[in-house]
């Protein structure tokens, strides 16, 4: 009954146009009118408490080295050097734009910042060449939602905040799945190339590429300092955020000389926005959630996913197919903070790694954010790409598949994921 109200309450004002963050916090307090615990101060505190949280200081530095890296210049060197390399190959703008996609996620964690810039980069010069633009976006939007997957991740910073998982441990996890969508995009890629007439860029010769290795190797250093610290204990999750937002503003205002007083100053205000945003809805969420750690409403879930708690694998599958339809209306954060308390307790009680269970299930929620109809990371790609939803809905196609496809794989062969996490520990 409570599972019903909680859920009926919850999309009854979402489809009333409620933002999220409110929709979540009255859903909690629908649970409370219905078993009679109303108490106005158990909402504020819990909201309170949802943003309370030293590993979430995290989630501003790490949108701030991103905002950093995008205005200073890193962004465009990644670009750069990646075509040196890549670029003269059929289709080799697509591989620059998925090889740039995973050296930017391993920058900035945010999916949304990291397909903005490659947009704007690669796109006009895709169109320029020949490329089908609703195929160019597609590309750009499938190597964007690399970024909440490899480390560093702020999906993964929220999932262990709400799970109670170690973050170092969902940071080293997530590199070589984030690695395998880097691979199955060149794949597709490769694929959907061949069918293209498209101008083949020359090669570039190898001075040239060790010159411009040089200019970005201030920009590959910086997930070597994140992923070396976490590896040996230099610091924490949140303190390797500042880090980062340290060394990005370092090299673009020294190095690079791009950062100027105005451009930090939008960066400033750009991070202030999105994360209010954020912590808002971790603030509201933890109504919610307390709610239905009260009500166990988990417990009712686990109770209609009983029949399968004895077949791991068909239970993470049911899951998987739950989180990829709520994708297609709600947005990655959302479904982090709504589907995490449920699932968790089931997903413990049934034996499942609750670090692979949060490998597989970020990922399906970055899948969400180019899943149409909401796909926020469609949206981004139409509007900078200049390509129609449709257009860009077209485009996405064939790297939805792939990336659906290998989803399927991780749920199939668990020791893809835990396997590879052995090494870094």
């Amino acid at each position: 009954m409570t599972a019903l109200v909680f859920l009926g309450s919850l999309l009854g004002l979402i489809g009333l146009g409620v933002p999220i963050a409110f929709a979540l916090m009255f859903a909690g307090i629908a649970l409370m009118l219905v078993t009679g615990q109303f108490d106005a101060q158990i909402v504020v505190q819990n909201a309170i408490a949802g943003a309370d949280n030293f590993v979430l200081m995290a989630v501003p530095f790490f949108i701030l080295a991103g905002e950093f890296m995008n205005a200073g210049g890193l962004s465009k060197r990644i670009v750069d050097m990646a075509g040196a390399f890549v670029g003269h190959l059929r289709g080799g703008l697509g591989y620059v734009a998925i090889f740039a996609g995973i050296l930017l996620a391993s920058l900035s964690g945010s999916a949304v910042a990291d397909t903005a810039a490659l947009a704007a980069i690669l796109v006009p010069m895709m169109r320029q060449a020949g490329y089908d633009p609703a195929r160019a976006c597609g590309l750009m939007a499938a190597s964007g939602i690399i970024a909440p997957v490899i480390p560093p991740s702020i999906g993964f910073l929220i999932f262990g905040v709400v799970a109670n998982v170690s973050i170092t441990r969902l940071f080293l996890a997530g590199i070589v799945p984030g690695l395998m969508m880097g691979l199955v995009l060149v794949v597709s890629w490769w694929v959907v190339a061949r069918r293209q007439q498209v101008a083949i860029s020359p090669r570039v010769a190898w001075g040239r590429r060790l010159v411009l290795l040089g200019q970005g190797g201030w920009a590959l250093m910086l997930p070597v300092i994140i992923i070396g610290g976490l590896r040996f204990g230099i610091f924490t999750p949140t303190e390797s955020a500042v880090v980062a937002a340290a060394y990005a503003l370092f090299v673009g205002l020294v190095v690079y000389r791009e950062l100027n007083a105005r451009s930090i100053y939008e960066c400033l205000l750009s991070t202030a926005r999105t994360t209010a945003v954020v912590l808002l809805l971790a603030a509201l969420a933890m109504v919610a959630s307390y709610m239905i750690t009260i009500t166990d409403i988990s417990g009712q879930i686990g109770g209609w996913l009983q029949t399968l708690s004895e077949h791991p694998v068909v239970l993470m599958a049911a899951m998987m197919v739950v989180v990829f339809f709520a994708g297609m209306v709600l947005d990655f954060i959302p479904i982090v903070l709504i589907f995490t308390p449920v699932f968790l307790p089931i997903v413990t009680a049934a034996g499942i790694d609750p670090v692979y269970f949060g490998v597989v299930f970020i990922m399906n929620c970055s899948i969400g954010m180019i899943t149409p109809p909401v796909g926020v990371v469609l949206n981004v790609v139409s509007s900078v790409g200049k390509v129609s939803i449709a257009e860009a809905t077209r485009g996405i196609g064939p790297f939805l598949l792939a990336l659906v496809a290998l989803l399927l794989l991780l749920i199939l062969f668990p020791a893809l994921v835990t396997v590879p996490a052995e090494w870094w520990r």
